[in-house]
C-alpha cells in the first residue's frame, strides 16, 4: 500500500507534536489545506504549497513527495551506494590511510576524455549510465592527480566532483552533493581557477536549495557573483558565463522566497551578460540568453504564489530548438505544462509531459515538480483519463483517486 502526502504530513507533524493549526501557522499553508490533504479528501497540492509544508516540516522536500532515490537500472559496476562511497571517501581523509593503487591510473588526457564524455552523459539524463561510471571514475581521478600534480588534472577532478554533486542532487541525496561540492572547491583552489571556485559556489547554491536553505543559497552565490564581476569591456566569455549562472543561481532563491522583484533583476543582469558573450560552453555547463529565459519561466512559477500567466508570457521569448542541454529542454518544458494547467489547459499540459517522458524517460521520474502537476490533475480529473493514470503510474504517482 502507497503511503499518500497526506499520510507523511500527518506522520512528520505528528511526530514533532504540533497541531494542524501551528503547522498552517509555520507554512502559511492554509488548515483547510493541510486538513484535506491528512484526510486524503485532497491527495495533492501545488508544488509551492508543499515546498512550504516540507520547510516547516523541517524536512527535504523529496521525502514529503516519496521522490525516487534509486536510479532506473541496476548495474553491476557502480550505483548510487558507489557513488557515495566515492564521495565520502574514508581514505582522504586526514589521518586515515587509504588503499594504495593497485593498477596504474589513465593518463591526464585520457582522464580529461572521459570527464568529457561523462558530462555528455550526465546532461542527455543518462542518469543509470553515470552512476554506473562516475564511482570509478572518481577513483582514477584522485589517483591521476596524485600521480599527475598539475593544474590540468585538478581542474579535470573539480568538473568529476560537479558531475557527482549533480547526479546526487538530482536522485534525492543532497547531503552527499554537499560533500561533493566541498571537494570539487577544493579542486578548483588546486587548479588555480577562480572562475572553476565561481562554478563550485553556483553548484553549492543548487544543493543548498535543494536542501531548503534558500537564503543561504541566495547569499553564496550573490557573494561570489559580484566577487566575480567582470569588467564589461575586457571581460571574456568565460568569465560572462560563470558570472552569469551565479546570478541565475541567486535568482531561482530569491523567488522561492517571494522577492519576485529582486529576482528578475538578478536575471535581467545575467541576459545582458548573456547578449555580450553569446552561447558559451565551459566548465561543465552551458550559458546563453536562451538559458536565463527559460529562468524567467522557472521564477515565475516560484514562491507561495505562483504566475503561470507570467510564466507563459515569458515562454513566448524562449526558442526551444537552441537550448543546448537536453535535460534542460526537458525542465524547461515541465515548468510550461505546470503553467498551462494552471491555467486551465490541462490538455496541453499533458500532452507536454508526455513529450518530456518520451524524451527522458528516466529523468521525469526524479522530478517533484513533473509529479506534483500529475497528481494535481489527477484529482481535478472530470472523466478518467487512461492516458493521464498510465502518465501518473509510471511517474509513481498514485492514480487510484
Amino acid at each position: 500500500m502507497k503511503t499518500s502526502i497526506g499520510d507523511r504530513i500527518r506522520a512528520l507533524r505528528e511526530f514533532r507534536d504540533i497541531t494542524q493549526d501551528e503547522l498552517a501557522r509555520r507554512s502559511g499553508v492554509s488548515v483547510d489545506t493541510i486538513r484535506k490533504l491528512e484526510q486524503h479528501v485532497r491527495e495533492s497540492a501545488r508544488i509551492n504549497t508543499l515546498r512550504a509544508l516540507a520547510r516547516a516540516l523541517d524536512v527535504q522536500l523529496e521525502r514529503l513527495v516519496g521522490q525516487p532515490t534509486v536510479t532506473q537500472q541496476l548495474t553491476d559496476d557502480g550505483g548510487l551506494l558507489a557513488l557515495r562511497d566515492a564521495i565520502q571517501d574514508p581514505g582522504s581523509l586526514p589521518g586515515v590511510l587509504g588503499c594504495v593503487d593497485l593498477e596504474d591510473p589513465p593518463s591526464p588526457a585520457e582522464w580529461a576524455q572521459q570527464v568529457k564524455a561523462a558530462t555528455n552523459t550526465y546532461w542527455v539524463g543518462g542518469y543509470s549510465e553515470l552512476a554506473a561510471i562516475l564511482p570509478g571514475l572518481l577513483r582514477d581521478g584522485r589517483a591521476t592527480a596524485r600521480q599527475h600534480d598539475t593544474e590540468g588534472v585538478w581542474r579535470d577532478l573539480a568538473l568529476a566532483y560537479q558531475l557527482a554533486a549533480s547526479l546526487s542532487t538530482q536522485s534525492g541525496h543532497p547531503d552527499w552533493a554537499y560533500t561533493a561540492v566541498e571537494k570539487q572547491l577544493a579542486a578548483a583552489a588546486r587548479a588555480s581557477d577562480p572562475l572553476l571556485e565561481g562554478m563550485g559556489v553556483s553548484t553549492l547554491s543548487w544543493v543548498l536549495l535543494r536542501q531548503g536553505r534558500w537564503e543561504q543559497a541566495q547569499e553564496v552565490a550573490e557573494r561570489k557573483a559580484d566577487q566575480l564581476e567582470p569588467p564589461r569591456r575586457r571581460a571574456t566569455a568565460d568569465q560572462l558565463a560563470v558570472y552569469g549562472n551565479l546570478l541565475i543561481a541567486a535568482a531561482t532563491p530569491a523567488a522561492r522566497a517571494d522577492q519576485h522583484d529582486e529576482a528578475m533583476q538578478l536575471l535581467t543582469l545575467a541576459e545582458s551578460a548573456a547578449v555580450q558573450s553569446g552561447p558559451v560552453k565551459t566548465y561543465g555547463t552551458a550559458f546563453s540568453v536562451t538559458d536565463v529565459r527559460t529562468q524567467q519561466v522557472n521564477i515565475a512559477l516560484a514562491g507561495s504564489t505562483g504566475r503561470p500567466d507570467v510564466a507563459l508570457t515569458a515562454s513566448a521569448g524562449v526558442d526551444l530548438a537552441t537550448i543546448s542541454r537536453p535535460v534542460h529542454s526537458a525542465s524547461y518544458r515541465v515548468d510550461v505544462a505546470q503553467a498551462r494547467y494552471q491555467t486551465g489547459d490541462s490538455a496541453g499540459a499533458l500532452e507536454l509531459l508526455l513529450e518530456v517522458e518520451a524524451d527522458q524517460p528516466e529523468w521525469v521520474k526524479f522530478q517533484a515538480g513533473a509529479a506534483a502537476t500529475v497528481r494535481e490533475m489527477l484529482e481535478a480529473e472530470r472523466r478518467r483519463n487512461g492516458t493521464l493514470r498510465g502518465l501518473a503510474s509510471r511517474l509513481g504517482v498514485d492514480p487510484a483517486l
